[in-house]
Parts: C-alpha cells; structure tokens; sequence
C-alpha cells in the first residue's frame, strides 16, 4: 500500500468536500477547488476525513493513489490556508508594480512585460521589488511564480534578475586583465 495514499486527509471546520463520481470539489474561505480522480484511484468523504483508495496493486495503481491524495490534500489546504510563493528582483532599475488585472515588470528590455494575474491568484507587490503570490491552488501560484521568473532568471555574474525569496545564486567571477 502507497504509504501517502493510505493517510486520510483531515477536514478542517470550514471546509467542505463533495465527491461526485470522479469528480472531488473542495470549497471554503480562501476560495472553491475541483478536480477530477484518475480511473484507478476512488475518494470517499466519511465524516470528518477524506479516504483515497486504488483499484488494483500495479504500480500505475500504486503512484495514482499516492497522487491523488495529494492532489486533495493540497486543496483541502488551499482553500482554509492558501499557499504562497515570494518573488525579490534585484537589479538598477529593475521593478514591478501591479496594474489592474496584470503585472507591469520592467526589467531592463526595451519595453515593459505585461504579465496577467489568473483568476483566484492575488499578487502584491512592496517596495517595488518584493512579489507575494498568493491563492488556494498550489500548481498555479507555482506555476505564476516561475513564469514571471523565467522572464530574467538571476544570472551569476552581477546576480540581476528575478529569484525566490532566499534563492542563492552561485556567483561567478568575471574576465581578468592580464
């Protein structure tokens, strides 16, 4: 037996969980999550708790399980907790400010990269260079932070660019005159 897949899930006060045939929806303070269990893996709610269970002992069955309780897991986090991701930008004149329903980030190109904010994601940005990413669905507060990351990765000669809050980059050492 998958040793994550076997671990219920604990339901906090405010939340509620729905099972519908495959599909398992997840509401509460922060917002209202759905998703769809694969073929092989079955969710039932008893009471208080979420129980993941598999159809079969291959190990398709196996990692479906382990997956799947995770999946409601971190939704059932999500919507009573939220997740959160922290952006910095270090650079001269490198900054981002929050305009609407999308992000204004200028970071050295010849024009300012319009990045747009998903639904159910709340982004705040201090002192001009400190992104807070915040929203219940884990995949796409990861997935917002390391889209607006990709557009200037930090690079290892002068450390410019945008990193996660306590990334380290590995600085290296630039051409010597002889």
């Amino acid at each position: 037996m998958s040793r994550i897949g076997k671990i219920p899930v604990s339901i906090p006060a405010k939340v509620k969980v729905e099972v519908k045939g495959r599909c398992v929806s997840v509401d509460g303070p922060k917002g209202k999550l759905q998703f769809n269990a694969p073929k092989r893996s079955t969710v039932v709610v008893n009471g208080d708790q979420v129980v993941v269970t598999r159809d079969g002992e291959d190990s398709e069955a196996k990692a479906l399980h382990g997956l799947t309780r995770s999946i409601v897991q971190n939704m059932v986090k999500g919507v009573s907790d939220g997740f959160v991701k922290k952006l910095e930008i270090q650079g001269v004149g490198f900054k981002a400010v929050v305009q609407g329903k999308n992000v204004n980030l200028t970071l050295g190109y010849s024009h300012p990269l319009l990045y747009p904010i998903p639904d159910q994601i709340k982004v705040t940005v201090e002192e001009n260079t400190k992104l807070t990413i915040e929203g219940p669905d884990k995949q796409v507060v990861g997935l917002v932070a390391s889209e607006i990351r990709a557009y200037y990765p930090p690079e290892p000669y002068k450390g410019k660019g945008v990193r996660y809050a306590g990334e380290k980059v590995k600085r290296k050492e630039g051409k010597t005159v002889q």
